[in-house]
């Protein structure tokens, strides 16, 4: 018997994502009420936590690069030539907002002079424990910071993150739903090793999908909150938890039109996600990996995830990535086998850190990190990126366009790495 769909009819899909779009428009027309009186103001006064510091040096002087998330909801960057470490702060700062800064940077993330008027040093809390525990089991800084980045989603070091980006794997460091669905695996199966032979003792009538499940998504729910909301992170646990609930109804799981709605929800409820291209990338993964399944059900589950999403997700993204990020390198051919390989291995660094081992891998991953040494640039036109994304969409109907997207695809990557 076939499961029911998660829209009856196209109508009905239709009138929802309108629906949706409309809620949109109202908040981003309340976010653009409150753009205009932040830009218009002299100055502005707010308390602020740092997110991020780094030097950098201009014209001979040294001066320090603070990201910031403030108060009152949005994220900025400013300048400080302040020696003090600012990191594990939190600041008063007077800012002069001016109409340099558009609604989309508003929206986003925006650069904005600054004054700081007051340091406080924040308490040390049990996240900075976890990273104090992180940091004394790597000698070496880049390991630090890419440990703490896929454990705790924090900033990367901007040498490593040009490497990762060499090797192509910075899908594996950003926390997306590639993490959350190993961690659904391994704290469901968890759980479920001890709810089992209770269940089949006392209670045999009890679902454990449903008892599970919910255990599983509070966890899960509770390191989104954890790591500060990633929006990579939180569109997946959105799909996750919505997911589990159309399994335990018996309702069709993969399908475009719940992928849709699902962004169309958090857009409505999160504006800034409009603007945040971790989020549009992580959507496009989805979307890719959907069309994929689409037309290769007659093949084994071992093939299609050992081989038809790995290489297929690699080779479908590759244009999509190249109309905004253009490094290219030899090593990201490395990226399906290095993502496979990611699998057993995010599990495995957890454990090995929650018994004081975790630099035992340190010498093969800084030799992995140390391959690329250096790339290209290589962008896709605007008109090529519509036309791939049209062609994309029209795949969804047609097993032939499907075909002539995955060509087009494929002699990009030749292209590119040949």
């Amino acid at each position: 018997m076939e499961k029911p769909k998660f829209f009856e009819t196209s109508k009905s899909f239709i009138g929802t994502i309108l629906l949706l779009t409309l809620f949109t428009v109202f908040r981003l027309a309340y976010e653009y009420g409150a753009y205009k009186e932040f830009i218009t103001k002299p100055f502005y006064f707010t308390y602020v936590n740092v997110l991020n510091s780094y030097e950098k040096s201009k014209n001979g002087k040294t001066y320090k690069v603070l990201k910031l998330r403030s108060d009152d909801g949005f994220v900025f960057y400013t300048t400080s030539h302040k020696k003090e470490d600012f990191l594990h702060k939190r600041l008063r700062i007077q800012i002069f907002p001016t109409s340099d800064i558009s609604f989309q940077d508003y929206l986003g993330t925006f650069y904005v002079k600054s004054r700081i008027r007051k340091i406080e040093k924040l308490p040390y809390t049990f996240k900075d424990k976890l990273l104090d525990l992180v940091s004394k089991q790597h000698e070496s800084s880049a390991m630090q910071s890419f440990y703490k980045a896929i454990f705790f989603a924090t900033p990367i070091d901007k040498a490593l993150r040009e490497k990762i980006a060499l090797l192509g794997v910075s899908h594996l460091v950003a926390l997306s739903g590639f993490h959350l669905g190993i961690l659904w695996g391994l704290v469901y199966g968890l759980f479920m090793l001890i709810y089992k032979p209770f269940q089949q003792r006392f209670f045999p009538y009890r679902h454990a999908l449903l008892d599970m499940g919910v255990l599983t998504m509070g966890v899960l729910g509770a390191y989104l909150y954890f790591v500060g909301f990633p929006p990579s992170l939180l569109r997946s646990y959105a799909m996750a938890f919505a997911g589990w609930m159309f399994i335990l109804m018996g309702i069709e799981l993969i399908s475009f039109t719940f992928l849709a709605t699902i962004a169309s929800v958090l857009v409505a409820l999160f504006p800034s996600l409009l603007v945040s291209l971790s989020f549009w990338l992580s959507v496009s993964g989805v979307f890719y990996i959907f069309l994929i399944l689409q037309y290769t059900k007659t093949y084994s589950k071992q093939m299609i995830s050992v081989v038809f999403i790995p290489i297929g997700i690699f080779l479908l993204m590759l244009p999509v990535v190249h109309s905004i990020f253009g490094v290219t390198s030899a090593y990201q051919l490395l990226s399906p086998l290095l993502s496979l390989l990611f699998i057993p291995f995010y599990p495995l660094v957890m454990f090995l850190h929650l018994f004081g081992m975790g630099g035992v891998l340190d010498g093969m991953l800084l030799w992995l990190f140390s391959l690329p040494d250096d790339g290209i640039d290589s962008f896709l036109y605007l008109w090529q990126s519509g036309l791939y994304v049209a062609l994309s969409f029209a795949a969804i109907w047609s097993r032939k366009i499907f075909y002539i997207l995955l060509s087009i695809a494929l002699f990009y990557a030749l292209y590119l790495f040949i």
